[in-house]
């Protein structure tokens, strides 16, 4: 594989990591502050099961980090990398939430 092709590669596994509505749902709760899987659940509304499955490739793939608390893991986003690029994605679909919404290419 070439050094572009990989680079290609991971650029997409990135992007795939971000683009399952049930991480981009997690995402989003976390950036109100850390909660763990079962504060996670029942905000979203998702099995726990469901909940830890995505959050170990979030945390594995470096968008949040955790720590131990008594029993519990509490989640939060990584406030080096993660939390301003939710805030840079939030800027942008601020400004292009309806070329999104009707892109033609999108929608297929």
């Amino acid at each position: 594989m070439t050094k572009m092709t990989e680079e290609s590669n991971t650029y997409g596994l990135f992007f795939k990591a971000l683009s399952n509505e049930s991480r981009i749902a997690i995402l989003n709760l976390l950036k109100k502050g850390p909660k763990s899987v079962k504060e996670i659940s029942e905000k979203l509304g998702f099995e726990q099961s469901r909940v830890s499955h995505n959050l170990a490739c979030l945390a594995f793939c470096g968008f949040v980090t955790s720590k131990r608390d008594g029993k519990n893991k509490v989640y939060s986003l990584n406030t080096e990398t993660a939390q301003p690029l939710l805030n840079l994605v939030d800027r942008h679909i601020e400004k292009y939430a309806r070329n999104l919404r009707e892109c033609k290419v999108l929608k297929r």
